[in-house]
């Protein structure tokens, strides 16, 4: 019983929309104040955006940018974990992990409010776009979809390019997560923005939501703004950093080009009582569902 009832408790969550410049340690000792900042509106648990510590290097398929990653444990979790211990605060740190030689992850580290690492989640889907070449850099995640218990609340982490499957979200929301954090890095290719543009932002959004409102969870995006590459060749990453609730209302959305904080509260009781009106969960056929296990249903095409 007090187990149940301190994972009723609320939670105020911080989510960081920035920029990130060429240089790595800039970055880090920005996230590190943005974070502080978070702390102070009344943040208890943050999230930064996916690769923060650098620009987003697989614009380009390039041998010697594996420079840029490290361990976990490692010099960007070890200065952030000092920063949780510092204003109490949980935090989803995205690190282009060094599992070993030759082996590299897209990962999410969860640190807990006394410093701790409470778990890390590896991106499990990986793109492969233009200017988005990330198959090139990370191995697929292996640690499935985990939620993590943290001080304030069990959560689950997915990353970009994960936002749009719909089974991680169910997963990580049966394995008992409150709220799913997405730290992402996307944007509109220049040549695309004014035809697309408009769609691909409201496509992102309303996937995200959907998985709010199929779940029963709350949901928050922190994305990174602003234009990285040449002109004709970079991206312009779109912001728009949002947190929404259970049925997918949005709570608040940050701007596209600026950079923002979004403080927001969350109430896991809201969770409870979408669920009893909307029983999605009650309701699930899991006797029926095997099939999904397959590639494809629809036989070869002659």
């Amino acid at each position: 019983m007090i187990i149940w009832s301190m994972m009723l408790d609320k939670f105020t969550v911080g989510l960081v929309q920035m920029r990130s410049t060429p240089d790595p340690e800039e970055n880090l000792e920005r996230a590190a104040a943005k974070i502080r900042e978070a702390a102070e509106r009344g943040a208890q648990i943050v999230c930064l955006p996916e690769l923060f510590r650098s620009q987003y290097f697989c614009r380009e398929e390039n041998a010697e940018l594996f420079a840029l990653a490290e361990s976990i444990p490692g010099p960007t979790t070890e200065a952030l974990a000092a920063v949780a211990r510092e204003r109490n605060v949980v935090l989803i740190v995205s690190v282009f992990e060094r599992r070993g030689p030759g082996l590299y992850h897209n990962t999410a580290a969860v640190i807990d409010a006394d410093g701790a690492l409470a778990g890390r989640y590896r991106k499990m889907h990986i793109p492969e776009d233009p200017l988005y070449f990330e198959k090139f850099y990370f191995t697929p995640g292996d640690l499935g979809f985990p939620s993590f218990p943290t001080r304030y609340g069990r959560l689950g982490v997915q990353i970009c390019w994960d936002q749009w499957y719909p089974e991680g979200a169910r997963l990580m929301s049966l394995a008992g997560a409150q709220i799913l954090f997405y730290p992402t890095s996307i944007g509109w290719h220049p040549s695309e923005k004014s035809e697309f543009g408009a769609a691909q932002l409201d496509a992102w959004r309303t996937i995200q939501r959907s998985h709010a409102i199929a779940n029963g969870v709350y949901v928050a995006a922190a994305n990174r703004v602003g234009f990285e590459g040449p002109p004709e060749a970079g991206l312009e990453f779109w912001g728009h950093s949002f947190v929404v609730d259970p049925f997918g209302k949005v709570l608040a959305e940050a701007p596209a080009e600026e950079e923002t904080i979004l403080i927001v509260e969350c109430d896991p009781a809201q969770s409870e009582e979408i669920r009893r009106n909307w029983p999605f969960f009650r309701d699930r056929r899991i006797d029926a569902y095997e099939p999904i296990l397959q590639r494809w249903l629809g036989g070869d095409l002659a």
